[in-house]
């Protein structure tokens, strides 16, 4: 595949994926203890995911720089 996104939306894109990839399997993983996986499964993760992905979206952009900040405080360099 031909890469067509310009660098300098990376970081964004990274959020979006990342997010939405954990948000995903977080939501399901919860629907499915909270109420099990007969049935209408499908839609009810479908719908605890969609309002997961856009909290977690926006909170991934603010906190990357943090962690990234508090990383480089802990690792050793070199």
């Amino acid at each position: 595949m031909k890469p067509f996104l310009p660098r300098r939306f990376e970081p964004i894109a990274f959020g979006l994926l990342l997010s939405g990839m954990m948000s995903c399997i977080v939501s399901g993983l919860s629907t499915a203890i909270a109420s099990g996986v007969a049935g209408d499964f499908f839609d009810r993760w479908m719908a605890a995911w969609f309002p997961s992905w856009a909290v977690a979206f926006p909170a991934v952009l603010v906190v990357a720089p943090l962690v990234r900040r508090i990383l480089h405080r802990i690792v050793v360099q070199g």
